[in-house]
């Protein structure tokens, strides 16, 4: 089979040679794909292709390039260094700093006691040096993950853990079957609006810990009635030395890029006192612990009790066991957020996993994001690979909940601290999680004596900046629409649980793909053949499926019906259609043939005409230009749908264009009715510029499709020309005496004029 293309100007021909088994796809691109759509396949032929494809993935396994690409410390220990030594032990134990308050705080967010933030934070550390790609996250617990843990647990340890197990089982299915693509439904503005939500959520379960009141509820309205009903109660010592925490840890926040003396002109001491004063201010959370932990002892031992401190925490590390798949009848759970002490009933493993409910869903998907997030932030531009960060932070999490700790993930603060303190691989988290255990072993009798405010203080001075206010400026300024879902987003995770919440988010996305995708745009372009016979070009600028089938069909009829004119419809970006597609297809030909208007479809994909085969439709396809103009013009001359242009009336409206320029003549002149065809919301105006492939489409100007060799006489053109048209013809039989081949469309000659 040959394929040729004349180009317009160069008369060139090219060639190509085209197996029979192979066909073009792509209007403007030579892309030869093996067509195999059009072989039929049996059962058997798609279970042969389910074997070779399980035995190619069994193969990769155990390649050495799948190898190295599913455990990272393969890449990197080898390399190692000294150097990489010193950074990763200082990184290490700074996070580790960090995480031993956040953690005692977040299982206050996620109403457990506060051993069990310190449980889920050192085993995950260790699993992630060797399945982790990135060197800047720091596993374990998250105030995102604290917040839907406790919306989702209800404040018991037991469904907790056992959420933290379920969640690393689908997050390794996830990662296994290669679905980290499923970050890409939630978009940015859902994002943004889940993340601010959150902020809110977790600052508002603080203030009762600030106040000193207590506070019932999982959303956000409710907890404000609940602390607004109860603020009779409020303890004045707790609410200063909270709103001073909060004071503190903001200034010395400040402190991180506070610099001392002119860096070309330090000395050592200045150098030693800079580096003191950054570790300071990166450890603030730890350096308030410690302080007003010294303070609360200090109080207690003189029997002063102004202060709620955080209590009793047990000292060692956890049993490691199965996580519960039941609950005894008889067991009494403790709820840290509402400090009270309740019977829970008995419990099977359908039933725990019954009450957990949606958050089943949301918990991975939201931990998948965070982690991604933190990755991106540090990576540099570089690609992140969501499949194993899914893994990582799966196995992670099994591997936690044997430890009876609940989900966790990367968190873009710990991070943020980890890329300051100069990390250089995976391998500070095993600082990190060094410094947690030596917590465990030997701090927990002095976790007593913290205050809850100081916790609090430390939480609320952290998720006030993760609010994203900034982005709606941007956004307006983008796109308005996309305010729709982020604030919608936004609504409904304060009103709702948060799993609703951002599974409504994620719906309304949803719903304006698919809006979008049942009202594709059409482009509408009045064309001339080179002989005379005018045609309409209607090109859909997407796929043709069930959702926007009819659509499209009622608007190619529309535009019919306005013209007795042929019509062609460019397929160059129809790359996929179904059976409704072709049934509803089927129906507009029929519409056209029914009032004998003709109906072309050009370049129409190998794998699309198909589809439509399958239907039996008697399509008109073309695949070159050319023979489809050859085809309008081959049309009889008396029919209906066929409408010719006289070349003086083209050469009266190239004069008409030339006037309306110029503005210096006033004669009525002889105007080409052309159809007016009204642009509506999803159809474009008719176009007046070239189509985008020279020599396949043909230019929708008038003055440009006069041919070459026709030279109309002053006798024939029924109104007197314009002085500026006349110089033209002038110019235009000057230049056919110079060069016979020379062009002289309207387009060149005034190109040259100039």
């Amino acid at each position: 089979m040959r394929h040729t293309r004349n180009h317009r100007h160069s008369r060139t021909e090219i060639s190509i040679e085209v197996p029979a088994q192979c066909q073009f796809k792509g209007s403007n691109a030579f892309e030869v794909t093996k067509d195999l759509d059009n072989e039929k396949m049996t059962a058997l032929d798609h279970l042969k292709l389910f074997k070779k494809f399980t035995e190619d993935k069994a193969k990769n396994i155990f390649r050495k390039k799948m190898l190295y690409k599913r455990l990272p410390i393969l890449t990197w220990l080898p390399k190692y260094t000294k150097e990489d030594a010193i950074g990763d032990l200082v990184a290490g134990f700074t996070v580790g700093l960090t995480v031993i308050p956040q953690a005692l705080a977040y299982s206050g967010i996620a109403g457990l006691p506060p051993n069990y933030g310190l449980y889920g934070s050192f085993l995950g550390c260790f699993i992630y040096i060797f399945l982790g790609s990135s060197k800047d996250v720091p596993m374990g617990p998250t105030a995102i993950a604290s917040l839907l843990t406790f919306q989702t647990a209800k404040g018991v340890w037991q469904r907790a853990v056992l959420l933290s197990f379920l969640t690393g089982i689908i997050e390794l299915l996830m990662g296994l079957f290669n679905l980290g693509f499923l970050i890409d439904f939630v978009s940015g503005p859902v994002s943004s609006g889940f993340t601010s939500a959150v902020s809110l959520i977790i600052l508002t379960s603080q203030v009762k810990d600030i106040l000193g009141v207590r506070s019932s509820g999982t959303t956000f309205v409710q907890a404000w009635i609940s602390i607004i009903e109860d603020i009779h109660n409020i303890r004045l010592w707790d609410t200063a030395l909270g709103l001073a925490c909060i004071a503190i840890l903001l200034l010395m926040r400040q402190m991180v890029n506070l610099k001392l003396g002119d860096e070309k002109k330090q000395n050592l001491f200045v150098k030693i006192l800079n580096k003191f004063v950054w570790l300071l201010a990166t450890a603030r959370n730890a350096v308030l612990v410690i302080t007003f932990g010294a303070i609360g002892a200090y109080l207690y031992s003189i029997g002063d009790r102004s202060l709620k401190m955080i209590g009793y925490v047990p000292a060692g590390l956890p049993t490691f066991q199965l996580p519960p798949f039941s609950i005894p009848g008889d067991v009494i759970s403790r709820n840290q957020t509402e400090g009270e002490h309740a019977e829970l009933k008995g419990e099977s493993f359908t039933e725990m996993v019954s009450n957990m409910g949606s958050g089943l869903i949301v918990v991975p998907l939201i931990a998948l994001l965070e982690n991604i997030a933190t990755c991106k932030a540090f990576s540099h531009g570089k690609p992140v690979d969501a499949t194993q960060e899914l893994i990582a932070i799966g196995t992670a999490n099994i591997a936690n909940s044997f430890a009876q700790g609940y989900p966790g993930s990367g968190a873009l603060a710990r991070g943020a601290v980890n890329n300051a303190s100069g990390v250089r691989t995976q391998l500070g988290n095993l600082y990190t999680g060094t410094i947690v255990i030596l917590a465990l072993l030997y701090l927990t009798p002095y976790f007593y004596y913290i205050p809850k405010a100081t916790l609090a203080a430390i939480i609320i001075a952290a998720v006030i900046f993760t609010v994203e206010y900034r982005v709606i400026k941007p956004m307006w300024r983008s796109k308005r629409t996309d305010l729709i879902p982020g604030l919608s987003t936004f609504i409904a995770c304060l009103v709702l649980p948060l799993e609703l919440g951002i599974l409504v988010g994620i719906g309304i996305n949803v719903v304006f793909i698919l809006y979008h995708a049942a009202r594709p745009k059409l482009r509408l372009e009045f064309m001339v053949t080179d002989n005379g016979h005018k045609y309409l070009v209607l090109t859909p600028d997407r796929c043709i499926i069930f959702p926007s089938v009819e659509f499209v069909r009622n608007e190619i009829n529309k535009q019919g019906l306005k013209s007795t004119l042929p019509v062609v419809i460019d397929c160059s970006h129809i790359y996929g259609a179904d059976f409704t597609a072709a049934k509803v297809i089927s129906t507009l030909v029929d519409d056209f043939g029914s009032r004998k208007q003709k109906i072309f479809f050009y370049n129409l994909k190998p794998h699309v005409s198909s589809v439509f085969e399958g239907a039996k439709i008697d399509l008109k396809i073309f695949y070159n230009f050319d023979e489809l103009e050859n085809a309008i013009a081959e049309m009889p001359e008396d029919s209906d749908s066929l409408e010719k242009v006289s070349i003086p009336d083209r050469i009266s409206e190239e004069n008409e264009f030339e006037d309306n320029k110029s503005n210096k003549s006033d004669k009525p002149k002889q105007v080409l009715n052309l159809p007016k065809f009204p642009s509506t919301g999803e159809i474009s105006e008719i176009k007046n510029s070239p189509r985008n492939s020279p020599g396949v489409h043909r230019s929708a100007n008038i003055d440009k499709v006069i041919s070459s060799n026709v030279q109309p006489s002053s006798a024939n053109n029924s109104q007197p020309s314009s002085p500026k048209s006349e110089l033209n013809r002038k110019i235009r039989e000057l230049y056919k005496k110079i060069d016979p081949e020379a062009p002289t469309n309207s387009s060149n000659l005034n190109n040259d004029t100039k």
